[in-house]
Parts: C-alpha cells; structure tokens; sequence
C-alpha cells in the first residue's frame, strides 16, 4: 500500500512535543511491514538540523527538502509567515497536483495547520481516502479560541465531515468528538504507543549534569510549558509540600520549551512562593538525556486540563518511573493504581498524591512493579497493525477492483 502521512511537524523537530514522536513510529512500523510510506511535513530548519552528525541527511526535492529514514520518505515543505507552531507552506499544492495520484490512503494528523485543509481538498477531488486524527486539538483549552473557532467555521467542520474515518486515542477523546457532533460510527478508537531507547542511560547521569543530589526526591515535569498542561497548578502544589525538611531534600524540575511565556510566569511564582531554590528548568530535552531525566526521577507528573493520551506519561513509565496524572489525560485508565495514580485537576489532591508516592515504600514499590507491565501493553505494534486494517479497508473500499496486501 502507498500512504500519504500529513503533519505539521515531524523528526527531528521534537520540540513541537508528542505529534513528531508518535507519526515517526507509525510511519516506521507501516514501513516496516513492506508499505511505501511518505510524509509531507514542514521546514523548520531542516538544513541547519541535519548539518549535525546525528541526524540523517537531506536532500534537495522539487518540493523543499527530501530525507529518507527508518524506510520512510519525509518531504519538507518551506514554511511561510511562521507563527508560533503554525506556517504557511505553499508548496503543498504543488506536490498536490504532481504526487497526490500515487498514495492509496492518506493521514492527516492535527488541526489548526494550513496542510490538512490543503491535502484533504486535493484527495476529495482525486477520490482518495483520507483519515483525520485531531491529536487532542478537537476541543480548544486555552490560547487563541477565537482564531480557533474561525479555523473551524472554514476549515475544521469539512475536514471532520469529509474525512473517511477519523481516530481517537482515549475514551475521552472519543466522546468529546461525539459530543461536537462527529458520527460514532465514523470514529476509530487506537491507543498510542511508546518508543523506548535501545540502551538505557545510567542512572545519576540526569542528577549529575542537573547539580541534584542522590538524596533529593525528584519530581518530574516534562513537556510544552504551556498553560493546558497546568504547570502552575504543579508549583502550587509543590510548594504546600516544603517544610524545613522538605526543602532539604524536596526538588521539582521542569523540562521542556516554553510556550506563551510560561517559564517567566513560574520563575516569578516560584520567587513568591518562596520555592525558587528548590525548582529547577533545564528547557527541552530530547534523546538520551530526556531518557536519562525520567530514569533519576522519583515521580513524574503531568497535571494537564486536557491530554487525549499522554505520551510523556507513557515514557516515564516506561523507564520505571511511577506517575501521576489528572482524570483529564487519556493515558489515565491504563495507569491508574497499576504504574501510577490519577487525580482531580486540583493542586491540593495533587499535593496528596506526590506526598503519597515518595513518602509510602509499600505503595512506591508496588506501582514501580507495575510499570514493566503497563510498558508490556504499551508497544507500537499493536496500534500500527490497527492503521494497517484500516488503510486497506479504506482503499479497497474507493477501488473496489485493486488488490491489496492483506494484512497477516
């Protein structure tokens, strides 16, 4: 099967978060498996990036830039106009009308990109399937509602109407799709998986480089510092615990890029709160050294308002890591009470748990023995199998007549 990947950021751009990370390995596993899989993506500085001797290199293509890895072919279109996480790519268009006729099926992930409207309208015209996976963007939390909901009233409601089937990734998501009026039988629940490093670092490596003591009880934040994933409610939380014992031994760490401001927001809150020597931010981190983060921590948590899955949550489990999460995180149902502990979107519930994890051995024990066997459920496998079957149901389904590989 030939398949059309359709994201506004992919590797090695992992600053923009979860997206990169998780079509990387569903275009690779698909791959993998004998499928022709290219991804059309944006330029974020792929030229710059790829001078660097860990990533692999590019090429020049009609359409910007071309880098083949894993079995999978990545054309980089050249980004416009750029505002925060959003360009204009006019060369979409462009490789519309010369490739769109090769691909089976396409996949078009996220909202709020000129790319999925300008890919979806090629492949109604040309008849070819597309599905559409929101990524957790369907329901808008903070930033930016208006031009939000002005995507929506152009693009958004035809994307949803035309797609030929769109996914999910948690229960959670798929109910809020219901209730914004998407059909339930057009909908497609497939978890997300998690990708761990072929060797683990050593553990202290992270404390070492972070100036953290083997006595300090570690508490883990890492990803976008934005107001959705409620950062701040993190720090409240994180303050209520420090006496003069704890702030012996107490340390939180907030690993990721800033989004909005944010970072300035909780330094000045950290100084207020009178916490700022016990809070650490080393920005974004990726490869070993973000492996090596969730490796030297206590507990990880991601208090998000919103997370139609939690991909950081998975990681940190997957290195052994026990976690805390809110109910309002996608990944909750397969956590809770096995590799970590779910909560209300509260600082004080919060406060509870983290105080629960690093001061009870019975329970810290039990939900570290849990984590081996959530990653056991969490492999990639699975998921791309599942895109597999649909793909071909879809492609048979526009060309009755063609002959797909079915899959084993």
């Amino acid at each position: 099967m030939r398949i059309l990947n359709v994201t506004a950021s992919y590797a090695p751009f992992f600053e923009f978060g979860g997206p990169p990370v998780k079509v990387r390995a569903l275009a690779a596993g698909l791959a993998g498996r004998g499928h022709e899989v290219t991804v059309v993506t944006a330029d974020w500085g792929l030229e710059k990036r790829t001078s660097t001797e860990e990533e692999s290199a590019a090429e020049r293509s009609p359409f910007g830039w071309r880098r083949v890895e894993n079995g999978v072919t990545a054309i980089y279109l050249p980004t416009w106009m750029r505002y925060r996480s959003l360009g204009w790519n006019p060369a979409v268009r462009r490789f519309c009308r010369a490739r769109l006729g090769n691909f089976d099926v396409a996949h078009i992930y996220g909202l709020y990109d000129f790319l999925g409207p300008a890919v979806a309208d090629a492949c109604v015209s040309r008849k070819i399937p597309y599905v559409l996976e929101p990524i957790g963007m369907f329901v808008p939390i903070v930033r930016s509602l208006r031009l939000k909901r002005i995507y929506h009233a152009m693009f958004g409601h035809r994307l949803l109407e035309e797609a030929s089937a769109i996914v999910s990734t948690s229960e959670q998501e798929f109910e809020e799709l219901v209730k914004g009026g998407v059909k339930r039988e057009k909908i497609v629940l497939r978890r997300n998986g998690v990708e761990t490093p072929a060797s683990w670092p050593a553990r202290g490596v992270f404390r070492k480089a972070e100036g953290l003591t083997e006595e300090a009880q570690v508490i883990l934040f890492l990803g976008r510092l934005s107001e959705k994933k409620s950062p701040d409610m993190l720090l409240e939380a994180f303050a209520s615990l420090l006496g003069e014992a704890g702030k012996k031994r107490l340390r939180l760490v907030f690993l990721g890029p800033d989004e909005g401001g944010m970072r300035a927001r909780l330094e000045k809150m950290a100084d207020e709160l009178g916490v700022a020597s016990e809070v650490r931010f080393a920005g974004a981190i990726f490869g070993e050294r973000k492996w090596a983060a969730y490796r030297d921590a206590d507990v990880f948590v991601l208090p998000s308002q919103n997370e139609n899955f939690g991909n950081t949550a998975a990681e940190a489990v997957a290195a052994g890591t026990p976690v805390i999460v809110t109910e309002q995180c996608g990944i909750a149902p397969f956590l809770a009470n096995v590799a970590g502990l779910v909560v209300r979107h509260d600082a004080r519930a919060l406060a509870e748990a983290i105080h629960a994890l690093l001061t009870d051995a019975e329970l810290r024990a039990r939900l570290v023995r849990g984590c081996s066997a959530v990653t056991a459920r969490l492999g990639w496998e699975e998921p791309v199998g599942e895109m597999e079957v649909l793909y071909n149901k879809l492609a048979i389904q526009s060309v009755p007549s063609a002959k797909f590989v079915a899959p084993e």
